[in-house]
Order: C-alpha cells, then sequence, then structure tokens
C-alpha cells in the first residue's frame, strides 16, 4: 500500500480526506450503550403517493380491527365486515386532516389543530359506524366512545412496543 503524501498520486490525498470525513461522519452518529446507531429513514413524511398508501392501508386496518374489537366487546356477535368497511373512513380523515388540515390554517395553534384533527376523525368515525352498524344515535356516540379508548391503549402501547415516534 503507498503511503498517503506520495507525490505520484496526483490529488488522490484530497479524495482520501473526503473519504475519511464521510466515515467519521457514519461513524459519529450517536451511540447507545456503546452501539452506533443509524437512522432508519431521513425524513418520515416524505415518500410520495407509495407511502401514503401504505400508511392509509396500515391505519385502516388499525382502525378496522380496534372497531371489531369494541363493537364485539359493546354489541356482541357482529361480522367483521363491517368494521373493515368503516376503517377507511376515520384513516383518510386523520390523515389527510393531520397533513393539509392545520398547516393550511394559520391562526390554528398546533394543540388546538390536534383537537380540530381528533373531532372531525371522531365525527368522520360517528357517522360510519352509524351507517355500517346501522345503530340509532345513542349507541353510536358510545360504540365511537368505546373505539376512541380501544384505539388509544393500543395505539400507545404499539408505540411503546415498537417506538414509533
Amino acid at each position: 500500500m503507498l503511503p498517503l503524501d506520495e507525490p505520484s498520486l496526483d490529488g488522490a490525498v484530497a479524495d482520501t480526506a473526503a473519504v475519511v470525513d464521510v466515515t467519521t461522519a457514519v461513524d459519529a452518529t450517536p451511540a447507545v450503550d456503546g452501539v452506533a446507531s443509524l437512522p432508519l429513514q431521513t425524513d418520515p413524511t416524505g415518500g410520495g403517493i407509495l407511502a401514503f398508501l401504505v400508511t392509509f392501508v396500515l391505519l385502516s386496518a388499525f382502525y378496522a380491527v380496534t372497531l371489531h374489537l369494541a363493537a364485539t366487546f359493546f354489541i356482541g356477535d357482529v361480522p367483521s365486515q363491517r368494521a373493515a368497511y368503516v376503517g377507511p373512513v376515520p384513516a383518510v380523515v386523520s390523515i389527510l386532516l393531520g397533513r393539509y388540515g392545520v398547516e393550511s390554517v394559520g391562526f390554528v395553534s398546533p394543540s388546538l389543530g390536534v383537537a380540530v384533527v381528533v373531532v372531525a376523525t371522531l365525527g368522520a368515525n360517528a357517522l360510519a359506524i352509524s351507517r355500517s352498524y346501522r345503530i340509532s344515535a345513542v349507541p353510536t356516540v358510545a360504540l365511537t366512545a368505546l373505539h376512541f379508548a380501544f384505539a388509544a391503549v393500543l395505539g400507545f402501547a404499539l408505540n411503546n412496543i415498537f417506538g414509533f415516534v
């Protein structure tokens, strides 16, 4: 191997220094218990239509599963297809309002924006539950609240297990 400062390399010293800078930048990532960690993704909101579709499908499945659990607890034995019909409604409302609803209104604070997204998602969820399960207003409100509770508990548990945020 040739020494780095050999004159016959014609600029290879500068190239080698750039490579060393890149490797030290990678090695300088924060370490947890002595193990270097690399980020899995640079921007969690970027990725285009594929990221939107995957998020939509996963969130729809999550809402459908938690709604089916809540409906089975509240109503009794119900077909799971009814929950599958409802799942995409709160998913699309929460994704679109979470991404575009709060940013477009300048006077809304982030905490108020979160409240607006939650209320709109619960309202859309209640309308879809009422239509899918064919129940009146009082049981719809109760099932929507129970669904919100099931989704919150399971969401917090999954977040603690996988560390999404």
